[in-house]
């Protein structure tokens, strides 16, 4: 490729990673803050945890008693003498709801108010975001969530009577999302959050197609970096979802007491965001794969050998375990929108065409290769190194060192005679001959290793 090509490649390369870290923020978005079912369920996972299902129920006595003068009521309740007991019997029946507030939110009973309250209250967001003109306007009213039943069935559960609970005000327990004057931003964004989930995931995969359609012969490596790109994309998500975490709870929280409540809740809020990172990761990793595969390495190479007699001769059966894989993600991961159907079918796409890319290259390289051959090669491979290590060690055994016989060293001789040497190579000699006739040495091997032997009698070896 020319320098301009490579620019522009590296260039396509890097805009797609952005475009993938900025789409996994928008999704997130449009799911968590734009889909009813979504954020129910997240809720329910918020008040299945018990450092916020604590800093709830303190809120709703807190509510209950600051809506209801629960001494004043007892006064009038007890009899005679006993009034004088309405303050101490009171607190008494504070420090009760506010140790059984944690029992009555784990019964179904109270999950079931808390889930119908989310549900009501994001029904009625997303109203006001849609600009429903039934709904609350920007000028006439605020988006609340409805706690009250809530504070009504702590007091029943906790034995402070259904009359005292008939006393909560409309408000008791409400609290507030957006205010008026905050709900035609809170509009803006919305359609802004809607537009740009879609547009981004289709842009991440357009510069990423781009980059491999200009990059030619060198594909496998831009398809490599495409995959490198998506992962890191996928890591800075999850990096920045922790320090975001620390700067919203410090800047939203004032009340130290609720601040691991509020550390909790963005954890669980933003699980999804995670979880979609996660989902750019593998798909990151995938196109790794797919580049290694599609590379001049040895082992892609090896790799392509033993799938090309399956890509050539049965490519429908390819193609149809390509389907079957799409159909059960269809059927286990629900469809929340078209953005999310659209990124199936692309990704499901991408995947098809480098199937074809696989399958050209592979019958090209082997146009011979056989479904044995891969087994056969494995087999072979094994005893090869097998007999390599079997000549090894007897191929080091013959260059041991000269035994000397007795007499050799200060002996009578002065040395080892001449005859006696000479009887050592013969036998060395006619171990190499027994050796080349069982096949264990080559004609190669057989004569580097007499001249070895026959060198070491010649003067000054």
């Amino acid at each position: 490729m020319s320098r301009g090509r490579r620019r522009t490649v590296k260039a396509l390369v890097v805009l797609g990673s952005v475009f993938a870290f900025l789409s996994v923020f928008a999704i997130w978005t449009e799911r968590q803050a734009l889909n009813t079912d979504d954020w129910v369920q997240t809720s329910d996972r918020l008040i299945e945890n018990s450092t916020i299902r604590t800093a709830v129920g303190d809120y709703l006595v807190d509510q209950l008693y600051a809506n209801v003068d629960v001494e004043q009521e007892l006064k009038e309740i007890l009899p005679g003498d006993t009034k004088e007991l309405a303050g101490p019997v009171s607190g008494g029946l504070r420090q009760v709801a506010g140790d059984g507030a944690d029992q009555v939110l784990k019964t179904s009973t109270a999950q079931d108010l808390w889930q119908d309250a989310n549900r009501t209250a994001h029904e009625q967001l997303l109203a006001v975001l849609e600009d429903d003109k039934e709904a609350v306007s920007t000028e006439e009213g605020e988006v609340t969530l409805q706690l009250g039943s809530l504070v009504t069935n702590l007091a029943e559960e906790v034995g402070i009577g259904e009359q005292l609970a008939e006393k909560l005000p409309p408000d008791a327990g409400q609290v507030t999302i957006l205010r008026s004057d905050e709900l035609q931003t809170a509009q803006d964004i919305a359609i802004a959050v809607k537009g740009l989930a879609i547009v981004l995931s289709l842009l991440t995969f357009l510069c990423f197609g781009l980059a491999i359609y200009f990059s030619r012969d060198g594909r496998w490596v831009t398809v490599l970096f495409c995959g490198v790109g998506l992962i890191a994309a996928g890591f800075a998500v999850i990096v920045a979802r922790q320090v975001a975490g620390g700067i919203v709870v410090g800047q939203l929280v004032e009340d130290q007491s609720i601040e691991p409540a509020a550390e909790a809740a963005w954890s669980i809020s933003t699980s999804l965001m995670t979880s979609i990172a996660t989902t750019v990761i593998v798909i990151g990793v995938l196109f790794v794969l797919a580049g290694w595969l599609a590379s001049p390495t040895g082992s892609a190479r090896a790799s392509r050998r033993a799938m090309a007699p399956v890509l050539r001769d049965y490519p429908a059966y390819v193609y149809a375990a390509l389907a079957v894989l799409v159909g059960i993600y269809f059927l286990s991961a629900p469809i929340h929108n078209l953005r999310s159907f659209l990124t199936t079918l692309v990704i499901a796409g991408l995947a098809a065409f480098g199937i074809h890319e696989l399958r050209k290259q592979s019958i090209e390289e082997n146009p011979d290769a056989e479904i044995g051959d891969f087994l056969g090669r494995t087999r072979d491979r094994m005893v090869g190194a097998v007999k390599d290590a079997n000549l090894g060690e007897r191929a080091s055994k013959l260059r041991l060192p000269e035994v000397r016989m007795p007499g050799g060293d200060g002996g009578d001789g002065g040395g080892q005679p001449a005859a006696d040497e000479e009887e050592s190579r013969l036998r060395r000699l006619e171990r190499l001959a027994e050796l080349h006739q069982k096949g264990v040495l080559t004609d190669e091997e057989l004569a580097a290793e007499k001249a070895r032997v026959l060198g070491s009698g010649s003067p000054g070896s």
